[in-house]
């Protein structure tokens, strides 16, 4: 577990990066690029719009869930443009976790002033 903290850590620290230098307002998917280009400046491993299989009765079925960011192959993030964060915006990360068998995910709401707020860390 400390290893996903301080990979956590390191996430959250670029998402700081790239709020401070776009603000808010912007697309996800810009948000979400330019998030996965400063995890890589930092050497980590990441994978944009992961598609994630849903299993189902033995059998592997895609049903169109991708994850935005998987970093390092044990975190998923995820990241919003939207006013507020809703309850199905966890419940979606919470699922991505448990299809996927990851521990650790990320909810990023990047359509704020202040970002510190609007970050979500969810453990399984």
């Amino acid at each position: 577990m400390e290893y996903l903290n301080l990979i956590s850590y390191d996430i959250i620290g670029a998402a700081y990066q790239v709020h401070s230098s776009l603000g808010p307002g912007l697309l996800e998917s810009t948000y979400e690029v330019c998030l996965e280009h400063e995890l890589k400046k930092q050497g980590l491993k990441v994978i944009r719009q992961l598609p994630l299989p849903v299993y189902y009765d033995n059998i592997k079925l895609d049903a169109g869930y991708r994850v935005d960011l998987m970093v390092e192959d044990c975190i998923i993030v995820e990241l919003k443009a939207a006013t507020e964060l809703a309850p199905i915006h966890k419940a979606h990360l919470m699922t991505y976790l448990r299809l996927s068998d990851k521990k650790l995910g990320l909810l990023l709401n990047f359509n704020v002033t202040d970002m510190k707020k609007r970050i979500k860390r969810i453990v399984m």
